[in-house]
């Protein structure tokens, strides 16, 4: 990798580090960020105690730190965070269609299918149909501005269109108590029997179309009682399981608001795709492997709607920001009428001013049942422990304990307070000097 050479005032900053003997420390501690652009700096301190003597085992003071602040991981939306996301979204759905990280083998055998719902229409949209030309007479290109704004904006329905994205997460949770539903009455089963037989389990990501709504990739697996760890019962099949998410998304719905005499019912779009998964990884086949499902939802597990539609990464704090914002005038009014619709008394749980930029949806981007995989918490501590053991080894011959502690018997205080968020410009020229370094590290 070929690194930008630094400007005058990082040099000065760097020969300085360098006078005083902290540049290899402070290249660890950015190293333990594993390439994080925006990390949180953190002041204070943290002590661990030994509860039974009182000794103090460790103690760790920001100010003696190389960068002057403990240095943590943004964990949003910095390229390398979003990495490090979509791959651990890749490995928890991946271990829930054929097992792995503490989910069995066996589900590689359960009924699966990958499903796709959709939005309703809100107005007729510039798009690239399959067959033919866009209404307007246009055979658009793959990349082309216009696609997903209205035809006609001053008839598109964008009120609904921002209380669809408000509500979409209940809509969901409508439809995976409508789909359980819809297996028991095909197993012949009542609701209360059905969990003493089978369990449906599922991981999702939402993305934004193109118009701005929000739409639901899921993998969706029938389970014995007690999840992966059984297998279903005969009866399971991926024909029932599709046929029960076909009727589940048809007939599930969720009251909204009465919005100046207009009431508002919310239910998924007409365009539902539901296609099993199969097994086998087949070159140049039509068959939908699950390779090819998890690297398409870890895809979408970071896609914003700043990517999607040209709208905002962050939040507004005044209305009037949006007149120095270059997006697009489909994404302004949009966000302008979640701004107008945020004003409303009767509608303030659903935050719409605080949420405007994602144009109303204040939903997680990817979500699971308890029992399809492995967790992101998970992996995260498995990553953490990992970088432990790096720095352990790296530090051998520093003050700290020789042994670990049992969690029981340590006391840990710690207080940290919030003191920015960066990199100064030295800092950021030496982090990109170990990107290269920090892209091989454990998933």
């Amino acid at each position: 990798m070929t690194t930008t050479a630094p400007s005058p005032g990082p040099i000065r900053d760097l020969a300085h580090l360098a006078s005083l003997g902290t540049l290899p420390a402070l290249m660890n501690q950015l190293r333990g960020l594993g390439g994080c652009a925006t990390p949180i700096r953190l002041d204070s301190h943290r002590t661990d105690i030994h509860t039974g003597t009182g000794e103090i085992l460790h103690e760790l003071h920001a100010r003696d730190l190389p960068a002057g602040n403990l240095l943590v991981r943004c964990n949003n939306r910095c390229p390398s965070c979003a990495e490090t996301y979509r791959r651990d979204t890749y490995q928890l759905i991946t271990a829930g269609l054929h097992g792995g990280k503490g989910t069995p083998e066996r589900v590689a055998t359960h009924p699966r299918v990958f499903a796709t719902l959709t939005a309703p229409s809100f107005g007729p949209v510039h798009n690239r149909p399959s067959k033919g030309r866009c209404r307007c007479g246009t055979s658009h290109a793959a990349d082309a501005p216009e696609l997903g704004s209205p035809l006609n904006p001053e008839t598109y329905d964008y009120e609904t269109a921002v209380l669809w994205n408000a509500h979409a997460s209940k809509i969901w949770a409508r439809f995976s108590i409508y789909l359980r539903r819809e297996v028991a009455k095909r197993a012949g089963l009542s609701q209360r029997d059905f969990k003493d037989f089978a369990r449906v389990s599922f991981a999702k990501v939402a993305e934004y179309q193109r118009r701005g709504a929000i739409h639901f990739h899921a993998v969706i697996r029938l389970d014995g009682p007690e999840g992966g760890d059984t297998p279903p019962p005969a009866w399971a099949t991926t024909d029932l399981l599709a046929d029960a998410i076909q009727a589940a998304a048809t007939t599930a719905e969720t009251p909204g608001p009465v919005v100046d005499g207009r009431a508002h019912t919310f239910a998924f779009g007409t365009q539902l795709d539901i296609r099993p998964i199969r097994s086998t990884d087949l070159d140049g086949g039509t068959e939908l492997t699950e390779r090819a499902v998890a690297a398409y939802i870890a895809k979408y597990a970071t896609k914003g709607a700043e990517t999607a539609t040209g709208t905002l990464d962050r939040p507004i704090r005044f209305l009037a920001e949006l007149g120095r914002k270059s997006i697009p005038e489909h994404a302004r009014r949009l966000i302008r009428t979640a701004w107008t619709l945020g004003a409303r008394k009767d509608l303030e749980e659903l935050r719409l001013r605080a949420w405007a930029h994602m144009l109303g949806f204040r939903g997680h981007f990817s979500t699971k049942t308890r029992r399809y995989s492995t967790t992101l918490g998970a992996l995260r501590q498995a990553r953490a422990e990992w970088r432990r053991l790096q720095a352990a080894l790296a530090h051998d011959d520093q003050d700290v304990p020789a042994e670990p502690h049992d969690d029981d018997t340590t006391l840990v205080l710690a207080h940290w307070a919030f003191a920015g968020t960066g990199l100064t410009r030295s800092e950021e020229w030496l982090a990109a000097s170990l990107t290269d370094t920090t892209e091989g590290e454990c998933a």
